[in-house]
């Protein structure tokens, strides 16, 4: 089954929605030619928030903090967090125990604030995720009863490291992203009542 049929179809997308989420995924999620030994995923998740609110937290590649609860520090290398035409953003990350790595280093190759995309790329580091790439999309859905919502999408390839089969690194690199997606969802969740009670 085609990605885009099957989110549309797990998240009841109008058919307007279901079209440009394709568009989408063929545009920026569609990673092309990969190395020999590495696996890709493409993972969706719905957030019950416009996709405004929730941008500002996957273009932050400045502080990443915000949505890694893995990361104890984060400097950046190089630029202010956007991509140019002499200077790409790189960060060094340390890491809290957890994964098992202490450092990375990182370079965003994609910021788009427009279409709201956003990837970046692991280029050195202790850890085990070598040659990743990640690319991020916000989208904003109409969800049941015309309620705005957003859909993220996150695609990522990664070598396989030796020993491991494509479904280990799969279950390794999802559960990175599924605790960010908590942190993310919380985060939210707590602006939305802090401004409720102002």
């Amino acid at each position: 089954m085609d990605p885009g049929d099957k989110i549309s179809s797990q998240y009841r997308l109008s058919p307007q929605d279901s079209d440009r989420l394709k568009s989408i995924i063929q545009t920026h999620h569609t990673l092309g030619a990969v190395a020999p030994n590495t696996c890709t995923s493409l993972i969706a998740w719905s957030i019950d928030a416009p996709a405004h609110a929730v941008w500002p937290l996957a273009l932050d590649f400045t502080n990443p903090r915000r949505y890694k609860p893995f990361i104890r520090k984060c400097h950046m290398r190089e630029g202010n967090g956007g991509v140019g035409v002499r200077v790409w953003s790189r960060r060094d990350i340390e890491m809290l125990s957890g994964p098992p790595a202490s450092t990375s280093m990182e370079r965003v190759e994609i910021l788009d604030d427009e279409r709201r995309v956003v990837s970046f790329r692991i280029i050195g580091g202790d850890h085990g995720l070598c040659d990743y790439r990640s690319v991020t999309s916000v989208n904003e859905i109409i969800e049941g009863e015309r309620k705005v919502a957003t859909l993220v999408l996150e695609s990522y390839a990664v070598q396989i490291p030796e020993g491991k089969t494509c479904e280990d690194t799969k279950v390794f690199v999802n559960t990175i992203l599924k605790q960010n997606q908590e942190i993310v969802m919380a985060s939210l969740k707590k602006e939305k009542n802090e401004g409720g009670n102002a």
